[in-house]
């Protein structure tokens, strides 16, 4: 029996009833990655000896009655967590050599529930685009069209999910970077509540492996369904014992409704800044027609949505500002010559420049969002909207990002743009499930985003996982190599 695209909870049921083992799963994986990596590109640091050992462990420990959440199940990490031992370049040139002592806290978390690490996933330049290629490890490619991207900047762990390459994945997201690499893979990723998950070691190679409160960025789990989001979710979440976990304990509310006729949800498909393209637009309204269809409430409108446009402007001040040092700023002037006055490019440069007043302003600003979002979770579970305006789009690699360009159904618009959909919940700081959600006309995955309340992550996880039942989920795009 194959086991490579079958679920981290079945291949823990298999594994508890004594049908495989995780030296069998392991093996399996390993020679997968081995065939077809060749050509996907989404293993950049393979780990497979000391993988084979943590399997052989995991039966040893299988065997003397042990039970953890992940024993046994073979997995994949985001190349900028550190691993002891491993390299942590995050894809920069000049850290090719940094090698890492301790695991990062989620790697720990990992091996503590006993899943079996194959080895890390690449990523672009700095972790800073919305493709995943770097001049240490080449480029990523869709394993549903190699002409096309899987994302960034987790694009290898959604690409490896997409190509049978382990059950579960870790990334992290600053501007989409679990929920854009699903929705173009056609796999589940879950953003979590902004501070839900501890992110030490998930650190640039330059700098000491501190805990930190971060602002925007998160970690959080990645799958082929929505169940094994939650599962991974579980072994994630919760403070860094360095720090609030001196006295804190995880509590999670549980999901708001059971029955997905209960749910009230809010479905938003135009953003007042970019449109959305067809394809996408389809797959939002095939969610919709979903909902309305078992008897939920389904609105298209509502005064208590916090305003678009000023949400996006005010995202891309903090994402910008708070990324300044990794940003090409020597022809700014002539930029903002070029962009325009109310342009997000001319936001975006103006952010380059902010000081820390301008950020303290902006951070009021964002509060006043956060009470608008609580307001209108008080009337709605979730909101269901795009995560980008297209499905995968082909591979860029103009050395300025800042002249790229995203075609939407025809016409170009500027690059960065997409990002909007995604800042919509990581300024503000919700949870937000990535699901699939159809098939363009072309053959490519589009998937959605769940919007839900802040620290209520099962809620948007629960109608993830009752969305998938009803319209259906994860498509393999094959063996991996066309």
């Amino acid at each position: 029996m194959e086991w490579s695209f079958r679920t981290a909870e079945e291949i823990i049921a298999a594994l508890r009833a004594g049908a495989v083992t995780s030296a069998e799963l392991t093996d399996e994986a390993i020679a997968r990655i081995e065939r077809d990596d060749k050509v996907i590109n989404a293993i950049c640091v393979p780990d497979f000896d000391r993988a084979r050992a943590a399997a052989h462990g995991a039966d040893r420990a299988r065997a003397r009655g042990e039970d953890r959440p992940l024993l046994g199940v073979p997995v994949t990490v985001k190349e900028s967590y550190d691993m002891a031992g491993l390299p942590t370049t995050w894809g920069m040139p000049p850290h090719r050599d940094h090698v890492p002592a301790e695991d990062a806290v989620q790697v720990s978390r990992l091996k503590a529930a006993g899943a079996v690490v194959l080895g890390k996933t690449n990523v672009p330049l700095g972790l800073q685009d919305i493709q995943s290629f770097n001049d240490i490890y080449g480029t990523t490619v869709n394993p549903w069209d190699h002409g096309r991207t899987p994302g960034g900047s987790s694009g290898g762990s959604a690409a490896a999910l997409a190509s049978g390459f382990g059950a579960l994945s870790i990334g992290s997201d600053l501007a989409g970077s679990l929920r854009t690499p699903a929705h173009f893979c056609g796999v589940y990723a879950h953003k979590p509540t902004l501070g839900l998950a501890a992110t030490r070691g998930m650190v640039p190679p330059s700098e000491p492996a501190f805990p930190a409160d971060l602002d925007l960025a998160v970690v959080g789990p990645m799958a082929r369904t929505a169940r094994d989001l939650a599962l991974l979710l579980d072994v994630m979440a919760g403070p860094d014992p360095l720090t609030y976990g001196v006295a804190h304990r995880l509590a999670l509310p549980p999901a708001r409704h059971e029955r997905l006729r209960d749910f009230r949800v809010l479905v938003v498909d135009d953003h007042p800044l970019i449109p959305t393209g067809a394809a996408v637009r389809a797959g939002v309204h095939r969610v919709a027609d979903a909902l309305v269809g078992v008897g939920a409430r389904v609105v298209w409108r509502s005064p208590l949505l916090p305003d678009l446009a000023e949400a996006a402007k005010l995202y891309m001040e903090l994402l910008i500002s708070g990324s300044v040092a990794r940003f090409p700023i020597e022809s700014l002037q002539q930029l903002r010559a070029e962009a325009g006055d109310k342009s997000l490019d001319a936001v975006r440069l103006d952010a380059m420049l902010f000081s820390h007043r301008d950020w303290l302003e902006a951070d009021k600003r964002r509060e006043v969002h956060r009470h608008g979002w609580r307001r209108l979770f008080a009337e709605f579970d979730a909101v269901v909207c795009p995560i980008t305006p297209t499905p995968a789009f082909p591979h860029d690699h103009h050395p300025n990002p800042m002249e790229r360009r995203i075609d939407i159904d025809g016409v170009e618009y500027p690059y960065f743009d997409q990002l909007v959909w995604a800042g919509q919940a990581t300024m503000p700081g919700l949870p937000a499930t990535a699901i699939p959600a159809g098939r363009s006309p072309e053959g490519l995955p589009v998937g959605v985003q769940l919007v839900g309340p802040m620290f209520e992550d099962r809620t948007p996880l629960r109608l993830a996982e009752l969305l998938e039942r009803e319209i259906g989920g994860f498509e393999s795009p094959g063996d991996g190599v066309r």
